[in-house]
């Protein structure tokens, strides 16, 4: 694959005929708008596929891969505008296959919330080893509070991925509780309480696999939140059942601040499986505007993280989304509004505004004004997400997580598959 940046009077039809490639494919890739409008500056992903088939009628998914000798989960793979569904139309166009990819191999994991709808969902399914609905709540008591993930975790095992059990601080209230952390995490009984709760929960819903999110922990919790976590994995261990443990964004032991000084990373890389690096919400809601997802400091945050962490164990996190803030900035006053990549696009379409991008944060943006207030957005597209997977390889790393798939993210996917060996 390649990635083209659209200039001023390009089309679909100019664009495909420059690389001599499908005109139809190049638009359903990359899922654009039912007129195929683009932005200037907007990038695309331009594929060169090995072989391809048309649809005839009468003939289903399930047909076309026997008569290929291929998998229907490779097929959903290489058509993401299948949108994970094996119905197929007369003279649709499919991807049979790609060229080999180069990236090597990738584990790829995803969060969502239960809300999340389920044609969001079926779409990225394909792609995933395994998914975390967020999030189970637990009690100072070490009780646990469950989310209401039967259907997500139906769907998981219906694509053939992986439903791991999630466990946070989380409140009703959608904060991270430091107060509920350390009444429990200093509780020995609270503690052996909510591991047995864990490991029997599941146990009975079939889960493979846990990922532990607690955030906000002063530093005094950082030895009882490791020995919390190596207490999780040696009860879970024996069943088969991974222990993931997700950690704030450090790039130093002794960094300052809550937000990183009870997440010991060596202490917690040793008492989990893996360590997913929430290298993510550099540009914020209540912050100024800035990438999400700034490279320079996700690659440090990955360097020190490998310094003391197995880098097999190691996932790095990745934003499926961005922000819109209005301008001026005000510190305490302006609140910025999180948006998927499809729908940055669409707003730089609707306002016939170029998009930027920063070759620093290797990150997209753009201003526009909406009559009333003018308005700066940061979010992902195919260049800022090759960037960011291209460090996986480089480092030696596991794979990504991804939070999360309640915003689309076509692009990533379809790059994900272009360029790598995805893990089942």
């Amino acid at each position: 694959m390649t990635i083209h940046i659209v200039s001023t009077g390009e089309t679909v039809q100019s664009i495909a005929q420059q690389y001599g490639v499908s005109p139809w494919l190049l638009a359903q890739q990359n899922q654009l708008p039912e007129d195929s409008a683009l932005a200037v500056g907007q990038a695309l992903i331009v594929q060169f596929p090995v072989q391809t088939h048309t649809v005839s009628r009468g003939e289903s998914l399930y047909g076309i891969a026997r008569r290929y000798g291929v998998t229907v989960q490779s097929l959903l793979q290489n058509n993401y505008f299948l949108l994970g569904h094996s119905t197929v139309r007369p003279g649709q166009e499919l991807i049979i296959s790609l060229r080999e990819p180069t990236g090597g191999k990738m584990e790829v994991i995803g969060y969502a919330y239960p809300i999340i709808a389920q044609e969001v969902l079926s779409q990225q399914l394909p792609y995933l080893h395994a998914l975390l609905p967020f999030t189970y709540g637990i009690t100072a008591e070490g009780g646990l509070i469950p989310p209401g993930d039967e259907r997500l975790v139906e769907s998981a095992r219906s694509y053939g991925v992986a439903p791991w059990m999630s466990l946070s601080t989380l409140t009703e209230m959608g904060n991270f509780s430091s107060p509920l952390a350390q009444r429990l995490l200093t509780s020995p009984a609270a503690r052996e309480r909510l591991v047995q709760a864990v490991a029997d929960t599941m146990q009975h819903k079939g889960y493979r696999g846990l990922g532990v999110d607690f955030e906000y922990l002063p530093a005094v919790l950082g030895l009882p939140y490791a020995t919390f976590i190596a207490d999780l994995r040696r009860r879970l261990a024996p069943l088969g059942y991974p222990v993931m443990v997700a950690l704030a964004p450090k790039t130093a032991d002794n960094q300052p601040g809550i937000l990183y000084e009870g997440h010991d990373y060596a202490a917690l890389g040793a008492g989990a499986d893996l360590a997913l690096l929430m290298t993510y919400e550099w540009g914020y809601t209540y912050g100024p505007p800035m990438a999400v997802s700034p490279l320079p400091q996700v690659r440090r945050v990955v360097e020190y993280a490998r310094s003391v962490i197995p880098p097999e164990k190691i996932l790095l996190g990745m934003p499926t989304y961005g922000y819109d803030w209005t301008l001026p900035y005000e510190r305490g006053e302006t609140r910025a509004q999180s948006l998927s990549p499809q729908s940055a696009l669409a707003l730089a379409r609707q306002y016939g505004v170029a998009i930027r991008y920063d070759e620093t944060a290797q990150s997209p943006w753009f201003r526009y004004e909406d009559g009333q207030r003018q308005h700066e957005v940061w979010f992902e597209d195919a260049r800022s997400a090759q960037a960011k997977l291209a460090l996986v390889p480089q480092y030696g790393l596991r794979g990504v997580g991804l939070w999360n798939l309640t915003r689309l993210f076509p692009q990533l996917f379809v790059t994900l598959n272009d360029q790598y060996v995805l893990r089942p």
